[in-house]
């Protein structure tokens, strides 16, 4: 019994694994994706804040949940500005490990939109080992995408309608907007498909790490939800998805960085 406990939970992991693959990896642009227009929302000069220097080095982890089960952890990094073809840069560090898998994902993107110029990926899903490598151009609104497995080579080139977004950086969008309130919203142009992120309400919700009261965002359509906590440090503390196999991201500890000259 004890054995057909054990298959049952590496089968379940295994189906998250293939959904988190296909949800973060898909390159076929959907035909019923929302229109995208070709520039992003208007922020004004009062709106907009800079960001806190104490989120360099900022650090937050996760468990990845699915109903009760936790599977795994993901460790969220905002490291120091680097330089990108001659001008700084934000550099910032996704990993996601699960039994069998393993992804890092180093993430550049622009220093003042957070929309992504180039990400590099190292997945491990047991047995199996490959690299992608994105590199976004945001005036042409093109991605080419480069999978490398064993001395294969993919190479994919995506175009939208407008600037691309990157999944991991949209909270940041969020996180430089002063005063927001309910009934903000935003278009999101992801290189698979297109969706609003709207600002719902006000709410306390609880994870790992403690109670907070939080802005909880829907998309729309609803694949996902997201709770950024009320205060100045702006955290994802909670995103869930509810496609084919819901899943959770529950902050379970928070470490605040340190000022830029610190660094």
């Amino acid at each position: 019994m004890r054995r057909v406990s054990v298959w049952i939970l590496n089968g379940i992991v295994l189906l998250l694994v293939v959904y988190l693959v296909w949800l973060r990896h898909a390159i076929v642009i959907r035909q019923e994706a929302t229109p995208v227009s070709a520039a992003l929302p208007e922020i004004s000069a009062v709106e907009r804040k800079a960001l806190p220097d104490a989120r360099v080095g900022e650090k937050i982890t996760y468990d990845i949940k699915m109903g009760p089960a936790t599977l795994g952890r993901c460790l969220f990094q905002n490291l120091k500005q680097t330089d990108y073809k001659g001008r700084p840069v934000n550099h910032i560090v996704f990993e996601t490990q699960m039994a069998r898998f393993k992804d890092r994902e180093t993430i550049f993107s622009d220093a003042e939109l957070f929309l992504p110029l180039k990400v590099e990926r190292d997945i491990r899903a047991w047995p199996n080992y490959e690299v992608i490598t994105e590199d976004y151009d945001q005036q042409l609104f093109t991605l080419t995408l480069t999978k490398r497995k064993g001395k294969k080579e993919e190479v994919t080139r995506i175009t939208r309608q407008g600037p691309i977004h990157n999944a991991i950086l949209l909270p940041y969008h969020v996180r430089i907007i002063e005063g927001i309130q309910p009934g903000w919203s935003m278009q999101v142009n992801l290189p698979t498909q297109a969706f609003k992120i709207k600002l719902i309400r006000l709410e306390e919700v609880r994870v790992p790490a403690g109670s907070f009261k939080a802005y909880y965002f829907e998309s729309e359509p609803k694949r996902f939800q997201i709770w950024i906590s009320a205060d100045n440090r702006r955290i994802p503390v909670k995103i869930t998805g509810s496609g084919a196999i819901g899943y959770t991201l529950a902050m379970r500890e928070y470490q605040s960085g340190r000022p830029v000259e610190e660094q």
